[in-house]
């Protein structure tokens, strides 16, 4: 683990730098406060540091106060070196935003055991903020198709119409439903319908391009967003979209069953004042004309 050693006396500097690599870390050191602050504020910074208390040009309790304002995450675990012993000043150090302190001069083996913990504490954090992601990541998707869920790409497309407001720009809105659902999870059954399910939002994902969103917005029917799409690059979308999907069986345990899809398209053309309830609203009655008039189309909407 890499670890920063901030003290301006070369001496101490170079003892604590030849311990700390005997013991495994992966040293980086800052000559003063100012310093030990650019690394602790750089992309890649060390988890852990070694703070002197008195330091020219920052001493190491302002460097902690600077580093508890930055961003909490990754957390920067700091030890303060200190020649302070009064109670009043210790909690000075701590007040500031440092977890430990050790007095000089110090046992080898009780800084050892303080880094110890140190450790400790950033891989729990870790472990913790990488479950949390996990879950983030669960909470914003479908479980069955694993799209985004109704509430997120409603709420991505809130912000990507905002930003094509913002920069006269595009968006178009695919909504799109499988035709006669009900008849293949009537006929086939539930697990089927959601293979069938699974293997359309499989085929958006595909042709969808990187920075464009899909997601399940409610039983068999869908929501794309195409940043940057006007209405014909919408329907070419749409297009391809349909004819993928109807080009061949879907293979399930029960068989293969045929599938198509009816599809919706709307763009905000750069209007002003489009949220996201009126573009699926729109997206959604040129769906309704599509099934209207055959199903296994495309529609335009005219707003």
């Amino acid at each position: 683990m890499r670890i920063l050693v901030a003290e301006d006396d070369p001496s101490f500097r170079r003892l604590l730098e030849e311990k700390l690599a005997m013991w495994g870390y992966d040293v980086v050191v800052a000559e003063d406060g100012g310093a030990a602050l650019q690394i602790l504020q750089s992309d890649d910074a060390p988890r852990l540091a070694i703070l002197d208390w008195m330091m020219p040009e920052m001493d190491g309790i302002a460097v902690c106060r600077k580093v508890r304002e930055m961003k909490p995450e990754p957390y920067t675990y700091i030890l303060l070196l200190t020649s302070q012993q009064r109670d009043e000043d210790l909690v000075t150090g701590m007040e500031a935003g440092a977890d430990d302190y050790i007095t000089k001069p110090f046992k080898h083996n009780e800084l050892r055991l303080r880094l110890r913990a140190g450790r400790r504490i950033i891989e729990l954090q870790s472990e913790l903020m990488a479950a949390r992601d996990t879950f983030r990541v669960k909470a914003a998707r479908d479980s069955l198709t694993g799209l985004l869920n109704h509430e997120e790409i409603l709420g991505l497309l809130n912000q990507e119409l905002v930003r094509a407001e913002r920069d006269k720009q595009c968006v178009s809105v695919i909504m799109a439903d499988l035709d006669h659902f009900k008849e293949v999870n009537d006929s086939y059954g539930h697990l089927a319908g959601d293979a069938v399910l699974r293997s359309a939002a499989g085929m958006m994902q595909t042709l969808a391009r990187s920075y464009d969103y899909v997601g399940r917005y409610g039983g068999e029917e869908f929501l794309v967003i195409l940043p940057g799409c006007c209405g014909e690059c919408a329907v070419s979308f749409a297009e391809r979209l349909r004819l993928r999907v109807g080009s061949s069986d879907i293979d399930t345990s029960e068989g293969m069953i045929p599938v198509t899809i009816s599809i919706g398209v709307a763009a905000s053309g750069g209007k002003k004042g489009w949220d996201a309830d009126s573009i699926v609203k729109a997206a959604d009655e040129a769906l309704y004309r599509a099934k209207e008039q055959g199903r296994n189309r495309v529609e335009v909407s005219g707003n």
